[in-house]
């Protein structure tokens, strides 16, 4: 029987993995990985604001890059044997696109604009355009259009982000003729569409970020959208009203394309959806199993048969749309804004004495400081761990909350920040570590409680991504305090190989992408078992969590009130 392949691309935060499988059980032929250049120089990007912007260009390098490497990594002959491609991406990114489909970051008049970029997930300079928008359901007369979305929209989501670059940047206004989803543009990029009107828009990112949803016929009505700014006049008629499962051709690899990736042309693009949904169908999500993507954030994803959840609404989460993750069945998306990001703020604040003093160090030579400057940074993660490990439960007397980037959910609010408790004269690096490693296992919690309070029941828990696969101490904590096994999938790509399952799907390999993530899972590498007397432990820590967080929120709240409505 001839071998067929099919290729996964998993734009992150911070690099683009492509992934070449074996469509007849899932092995991974060969794959590569390449980092953004811009952003990983930290250009376009204010951290201090909450503005994470990505340039076009970077995404396309990438894609170029990973997608030659892997397939020169193949065996000879095998470009020919792929079935089709698929594409996930972060999300909600969107970025403004002229009349052509080309982002106004390829433009030489705003080749430098960040205001012209795609939008990062993380970015949260749309704060107050969030709060308008909520306000605005609850109040306007009409349908709430947050409704599906959990109730509570979020200034990481379309709407927030495309509205506060209208109103600020009037140039920017002026040239988008529409917006895009970053995984909308990349499917619509390699199929060679030039026309907005005529790109398949996915329905996760649309359904959980744009509320979009088919009893509303589509995007929220035109006159709810010029209710919350004029501004968005007549911008609903140039996005789209119909949306479409990753199960589908989003259309074929055009010729330009096909030269660049030395891949047949006419190959088959499967419609785009984000990152942690397709990671989720790539880890082996089933009904009722909670998907935890843990990297940088987290997004823990459910589904459900539509016929058992039907119209119910969850409370407080990133939406749940009919198809998002896989078609034919409800997903549910939850998350956290800040999970792996929270030790990298703590690295980052323990390492600049260090790297302060080696950039101002004329003793060193220039290989030398960057030697050593590698050296410690990498080791304070493993120092770290072996110091907090060594530490009971109740050892640190510290407790911590892990709204460094705000609240994703239960119930967003990016206006919330962290807080750390319990200090004192003996409060060790490796004792504050221990309690943020802590503060982000109770954040899973919530949401664990929050759907199970909501009445779906969570009878499995499946994790991937960086921290999962790295960090043995830290998914220890979360199953002690979750109280519940957890597994780890086996594939280091988890999210490439789940848009691997859907280009099988699209390339007619598999007929459903269900088939698909039988016949091509990893299974699993690791399992993790609560131990009860620290379950027991955490579970007073946690209430002690959950009251720190009701102080913190309610002083936000005063705050917020005290500034006015423009928050």
């Amino acid at each position: 029987m001839e071998k067929t392949f099919v290729i996964g691309i998993d734009f992150g935060t911070d690099s683009v993995r492509t992934l070449l499988v074996d469509t007849a059980d899932g092995a991974e032929i060969s794959s590569a990985v390449a980092h953004f250049n811009r952003w990983s120089r930290g250009k376009y990007c204010d951290p201090a604001h909450n503005m994470f912007r990505q340039h076009p260009l970077d995404h396309i390098e990438a894609l170029l890059s990973t997608v030659n490497e892997t397939l020169d990594k193949a065996p000879p002959g095998t470009a020919a044997a792929v079935r089709g491609i698929a594409v996930d991406t972060t999300g909600s990114t969107p970025g403004p696109v002229d009349k052509n489909c080309v982002p106004l970051g390829l433009i030489d008049e705003f080749k430098d604009n960040p205001n012209a970029l795609f939008v990062l997930w993380k970015d949260h300079t749309a704060v107050a355009e969030a709060g308008e928008i909520n306000r605005a359901a609850k109040t306007w007369g009409g349908t709430d259009f947050t409704m599906y979305e959990g109730g509570v929209y979020s200034s990481e989501w379309f709407w927030a982000k495309i509205l506060h670059i209208l109103r600020e940047y009037s140039k920017v206004r002026k040239a988008a003729y529409s917006w895009m989803e970053n995984c909308d543009w990349i499917p619509a990029l390699l199929c060679g569409i030039s026309d907005p009107d005529e790109v398949k828009r996915s329905r996760c990112a649309a359904g959980h970020k744009a509320m979009w949803h088919s009893s509303f016929d589509g995007l929220p009505s035109e006159d709810f959208l010029t209710h919350i700014d004029p501004l968005l006049k007549g911008l609903r008629q140039r996005l789209y009203n119909e949306t479409f499962t990753a199960d589908q051709v989003a259309g074929y690899l055009c010729h330009e394309w096909a030269q660049k990736l030395g891949l047949p042309e006419s190959l088959p693009v499967g419609v785009g959806a984000f990152d942690a949904h397709m990671g989720a169908v790539g880890a082996g999500i089933k009904p009722y199993t909670l998907t935890k993507v843990i990297g940088t954030s987290t997004c823990d994803m459910l589904v459900a048969p539509l016929d058992v959840v039907g119209e119910k609404l969850v409370r407080g989460i990133c939406g749940q749309v009919d198809g998002s993750v896989i078609p034919g069945m409800l997903g549910m998306e939850a998350g956290q804004s800040a999970f792996g990001d929270v030790y990298d703020w703590f690295r980052n604040l323990l390492f600049w004495p260090v790297e302060n003093f080696l950039s101002n160090n004329t003793e060193f030579k220039t290989s030398e400081r960057e030697k050593l400057s590698r050296k410690i940074r990498g080791s304070i993660y493993p120092e770290l761990t072996r110091e907090a490990e060594r530490l009971s439960v109740e050892d640190t007397g510290i407790v911590a909350l892990d709204w460094l980037n705000g609240r994703r959910t239960p119930d967003a609010n990016q206006l919330l920040k962290g807080a750390i408790t319990g200090l004192n004269l003996g409060s060790t690096a490796p004792r504050v570590f221990k309690a943020l490693v802590e503060s982000t296992a109770f954040g899973s919690r919530k949401i664990v409680e929050r759907f199970e309070e909501e009445g779906i029941p969570i009878k499995d828990v499946i994790a991937l991504g960086g921290v999962a696969k790295q960090s043995p101490f830290i998914m220890q904590v979360v199953a002690d305090v979750l109280d519940r096994r957890i597994r780890v999938a086996a594939s280091e790509q988890a999210c490439a190989l789940g848009a691997a399952m859907f280009a099988a799907t699209v390339g007619q390999v598999y007929e459903t992408v269900v088939q698909a993530q039988d016949r091509m899972n990893s299974g699993f590498e690791a399992e993790y078992t609560p131990r009860p007397e620290q379950a027991e432990k955490y579970s007073d820590l946690y209430r002690k969590y959950c009251r720190l967080g009701e102080y913190i929120e309610s002083e936000t709240e005063r705050h917020k009130q005290a500034q006015g409505p423009g928050l």
